[in-house]
């Protein structure tokens, strides 16, 4: 199992490095149209051919795939931000304000998320400029995606509120703000980072469904969602089955997450 994460992690590192370094590996630049060859099948020009306007479908895709793994760890960081400071908080004073805490967290998990985020995502103007677009769709989801994670943050610092160390700290005379930031939350760094790799590929997946709804990431900044778009006409993909190349380079970088999380991790 080891080898295989580390396989797993090697993969995801290679996949980071590629799309990083899209400017350099891309043969063209992701909206350069070439209007002589659209559609075009794959060649020493064109590795994975082109789309029905002409654009490099190898350069949309590296680009795309930059776009999904930088800003979906960006929106897990700030969902576990969120749920740090939730969670940990509630966990850690306990009483009334953990009761009201975790019955918010409650309703929000109780919510459909999915489809409150497409209703918010929907109400908001969809001319915007893509980067204006891309960064509202990952702001959504860091800001809507902390629920589940601040709950099971509160059960960690509800274990550590009465530990030998928390106490010796108040004893110093250290206030419950200081202990809570030195002592609980450094404690729960392995529960957060868990927490923040479990995000990093349900918010993929997320942007993925927003963007074949229409609803993520607008043209002609590429993007996962936006990609798999080009899979609506199936007869085309059927002729031209190399454009399947986003659907897969999903999978394997939402499979290589999976792998790489310890499983012990889930849980404080």
């Amino acid at each position: 199992m080891r080898i295989l994460r580390q396989v797993a992690a090697s993969l995801l590192g290679v996949i980071f490095l590629a799309t990083l370094f899209a400017g350099a590996l891309a043969p063209a630049d992701y909206a350069k149209q070439f209007r002589e060859s659209p559609n075009a099948s794959p060649s020493r020009v064109h590795l994975l051919g082109t789309d029905e306007l002409g654009r490099d479908l190898f350069s949309r895709l590296l680009y795309g795939s930059r776009v999904s793994l930088l800003l979906a760890p960006a929106a897990a960081f700030l969902a576990t931000i969120i749920s740090a400071l939730v969670g940990g908080t509630a966990g850690y004073v306990g009483g009334w304000l953990e009761r009201v805490a975790m019955a918010g967290t409650d309703l929000s998990m109780s919510l459909p998320w999915f489809f409150l985020l497409l209703t918010v995502r929907a109400v908001l103007p969809l001319n915007v400029p893509p980067t204006t677009s891309l960064l509202i769709t990952f702001a959504l989801l860091g800001l809507l995606g902390w629920a589940t994670s601040a709950r099971i943050v509160c059960a960690g610092a509800r274990e550590l509120r009465n530990s030998d160390f928390v106490l010796q700290a108040k004893a110093c005379g250290s206030t419950a703000w200081r202990v809570l930031l030195r002592q609980v939350l450094p404690n729960l760094a392995p529960v957060l980072f868990a927490q923040f790799l479990i995000s990093i590929p349900v918010f993929i997946l997320t942007e993925a469904n927003l963007g074949v709804l229409g609803l993520g990431v607008s043209e002609p900044l590429p993007s996962w969602g936006g990609l798999l778009r080009g899979l609506e006409n199936w007869s085309s993909v059927q002729a031209n089955p190399w454009r399947l190349a986003p659907l897969f380079l999903l999978l394997i970088v939402v499979s290589c997450f999976q792998l790489i999380l310890p499983r012990e991790d889930f849980h404080p």
